[in-house]
């Protein structure tokens, strides 16, 4: 029965056009409240009454499908069954233990290096932090003190958050600008983004490989020593850029042959977002350092670094510190994540869901030439707008447009890229079909509507948005969700449904 789904089976819905008055109070009074330095609430005008699955309803009544997640955060989608359950488990015994054993902090830690990449699984330490940008500073002070040296490669492109000395490692300058905290000793070289290749080299990978050869065996380059390679294995607030395929185990050989340790920032890319467990399984690549966040908690803040068990004899007693590290309500639903995505198939579902959603995303590039660029694996896509598909000249004017009229006809997406100008689908892993189809239709028609419009035209009103239709691409194949889910029963007829 559709109401055994995860989400609201009746989304997107729209009542009132958002914000509506409901919402619209508790906007006012956050805006005074609270910082004017917050961005979301500009970007998606609405206060949440309730979220389930895919799916968040606002307070006057608005269901959209949320596409969004948290920012990755949510693969698992919105207060999942078995993750509330381990949370309300763990919340009877202890909230809060400092690095003292609890049975949820030892039973995180098998699960999870029972679950890394490669020669990591059942052969690393885990040293725990409190956000994705910490977890990051203490991969590259752990990378440093390794190797009794220090100096990172870190890329264009690049979000490692912005916490203290990570700042330094991100490429944005407008995260820098507002940071005091600056001195890391950062050496920064292009990504290989195959739409947009710096070295201008249709082998752009090998390309960048032999720039880092050159940094490093020049004496005149600059470049004094390094400890570490620091890489996303697919660009996230960066674009959802991804490399050509050999670069991955280029840059691996290239940190053996150097005496460097491979640092992953899975932080977004991570616990199958990508239709493999971990990003980097997608090119047989082992890193020696792993950054992991976001999803691991299930919206409860979580992160931490796994590393080589052989990669240090002993590191010093506080050798990284938080008084929230390891909290053991976030480890108690860790491992419930973990094992949802091991016992469940919702990493294999999204490799293959993913596969048609891109197709889908690129049938649209065919036909509307604002789309200069769609790429991804799983569900982590990127559609690039340009104003001009033989320059590339980046639009974000309309990806910034497609957001908000997304917004209003009730599909959640956002932006990202070093212009702004991409749209990135990052819907939970656990999406009803549905859903996906009814999420496609609004984009498409969001598509139509602004190339209809003038230029200087406001976006067009909800109303103008119909109901989901037969898409010029295949549909996604039936039957995907595994058969005991819940979100294998048909929705309830209403006019938003296709």
């Amino acid at each position: 029965m559709a109401e055994n789904w995860l989400s609201f089976p009746d989304a997107p819905k729209i009542v009132t056009p958002p914000p509506g008055p409901k919402s619209r109070a508790l906007l006012e009074t956050q805006a005074r409240l609270e910082t004017d330095a917050v961005a979301y609430p500009k970007y998606f005008p609405m206060a949440i009454r309730e979220a389930r699955g895919s799916t968040i309803e606002d307070l006057d009544g608005n269901r959209f499908i949320d596409w969004v997640a948290g920012i990755s955060v949510l693969n698992l989608g919105h207060r999942h069954p078995r993750l509330v359950a381990a949370l309300q488990r763990q919340a009877e015994k202890i909230w809060h233990s400092l690095e003292v054993p609890t049975e949820a902090r030892v039973e995180f830690l098998e699960q999870l290096t029972a679950s890394l990449p490669g020669t990591l699984r059942n052969h690393a330490k885990v040293l725990f932090t409190i956000t994705g940008g910490d977890s990051i500073e203490a991969a590259v002070s752990l990378a440093d003190y390794a190797k009794g040296r220090s100096g990172t490669f870190a890329f264009s492109g690049a979000y490692h958050g912005v916490h203290g000395g990570a700042v330094n490692l991100t490429g944005g300058r407008r995260y820098r600008e507002t940071s005091s905290f600056h001195g890391a000793s950062v050496i920064r070289i292009p990504f290989p983004n195959p739409y947009r290749p710096v070295l201008n080299s249709p082998d752009s990978a090998q390309g960048v490989i032999r720039y880092m050869e050159h940094l490093l065996n020049d004496p005149y380059s600059g470049v004094d020593r390094a400890s570490a390679v620091l890489v996303e294995p697919i660009l996230g607030e960066g674009g959802y850029v991804v490399p050509p395929d050999d670069f991955l185990p280029s840059l691996r050989e290239f940190c053996d042959e150097h005496d460097l340790l491979l640092i992953a920032d899975e932080v977004q890319t991570g616990l199958g977002r990508t239709g493999k467990f971990w990003a980097v399984e997608n090119w047989n690549v082992t890193p020696d350092i792993i950054c992991i966040a976001k999803t691991i908690g299930g919206g409860i803040p979580a992160s931490m670094v796994a590393y080589r068990n052989d990669l240090v004899k002993e590191l010093p007693r506080g050798f990284h510190l938080g008084t929230y590290r390891g909290n053991p309500l976030a480890l108690a639903v860790g491992t419930e994540v973990l094992k949802v995505l091991r016992e469940e198939h919702w990493i294999a579902l999204a490799a293959r869901r993913g596969k048609q959603v891109l197709a889908r995303f690129q049938e649209y590039a065919r036909t509307h030439p604002s789309i200069g660029d769609v790429r991804g694996k799983g569900f982590m896509i990127g559609v690039e707008f340009v104003k001009d598909a033989a320059r590339k000249t980046p639009w974000d004017e309309r990806a910034k447009a497609m957001r908000r009229e997304l917004f209003l006809n009730g599909l959640l997406m956002h932006t990202c890229g070093s212009y702004d100008n991409a749209l990135r689908f990052m819907a939970p892993l656990t999406i009803e079909d549905p859903l996906l189809e009814r999420g496609l239709a609004v984009f498409e028609e969001a598509l139509s509507n602004l190339d209809a419009a003038p230029a200087e035209k406001s976006p067009v009103p909800p109303s103008t948005i119909s109901p989901a239709r037969p898409q010029p691409a295949p549909p996604l194949e039936p039957g995907l969700i595994p058969p005991h889910h819940p979100a294998q029963s048909p929705p309830p007829p209403g006019r938003n449904l296709p």
